[in-house]
């Protein structure tokens, strides 16, 4: 299996498995990333890692040859393909963290873009090089990495495809922290941080945070109003008053 869906302690990781091929990804094996994040949403896991196989790559990207030779239609329906699992990725119940082990190009760069944490060792690169074969990136690339590193920095990646080293990424906001030693051990580490919240909690903070991104600030506020009612009235929000008042941990249920 090019992607392999496995378990550590309370996360679920997504692993990319191609090590051959620098961990490109196919059109199947975006399937097989929505068919493992059907079976994490349905277990009972705290957040979802993505991580590739081997020490060289993240993810290189898409697989070049398999678009070659296509039609429209496809082409087409190939980038909405990428485009719809990794929206999914963003909005997913459970917070994600791209674990970045090397190259994240292209189609991997953009896979880490839509997680909610990046996470990379000293080796990490990140980069859109799509420019450099006379390209568009086509899975979200134009328009998140500008959302977050800001549209100067992010047209100069896209229009001078050029690779952007594990500090620089930290620097501009790309990454949320190098890691060192065992990847895995310490994205477990970094998501105990947050795991022991409430999910529904973490999701409505998280979407505040996106639909107010492409807003107005009033608009935004209004959205923040709406979801912190929510949260108020919900399962989760009343224990964690309740818990506050007794002066004791908090048990939430996700509701």
């Amino acid at each position: 299996m090019s992607i392999e869906l496995t378990r550590r302690d309370e996360f679920a990781v997504i692993r990319i498995d191609r090590a051959a091929a620098l961990n490109a990804l196919n059109y199947e094996m975006l399937r097989a990333i929505g068919r493992a994040l059907d079976q994490v949403e349905s277990s009972d896991a705290r957040a979802v890692f993505f991580i590739g196989a081997g020490e060289k790559a993240f993810c290189a990207g898409a697989d070049i040859g398999e678009l070659l030779g296509r039609s429209i239609p496809d082409e087409y329906a190939g980038t909405r393909l990428g485009q719809e699992i990794y929206s999914r990725i963003e909005s997913f119940p459970l917070p994600s963290v791209a674990i970045v082990n090397g190259y994240a190009l292209g189609g991997g760069c953009e896979l880490a873009l839509a997680c909610t944490f990046r996470l990379g060792t000293a080796a990490a690169r990140f980069g859109l090089p799509e420019v450099k074969l006379g390209l568009v990136p086509g899975y979200g690339g134009t328009q998140r990495l500008p959302r977050l590193v800001g549209m100067g920095i992010a047209l100069e990646m896209l229009m001078t495809g050029r690779m952007v080293p594990a500090e620089e990424a930290l620097r501009i906001g790309l990454l949320n922290r190098i890691v060192e030693g065992d990847p895995l051990a310490a994205a477990i580490q970094y998501a105990r941080a947050f795991s022991g919240h409430g999910l529904l909690a973490l999701r409505l903070v998280r979407d505040a945070a996106l639909r107010g991104r492409d807003t107005s600030l009033r608009e935004g506020l209004r959205i923040e109003a709406d979801l912190t009612t929510i949260s108020m009235r919900s399962d989760d929000g009343r224990e964690g008053a309740r818990a506050f008042l007794e002066k004791r941990a908090a048990i939430f249920k996700d509701r």
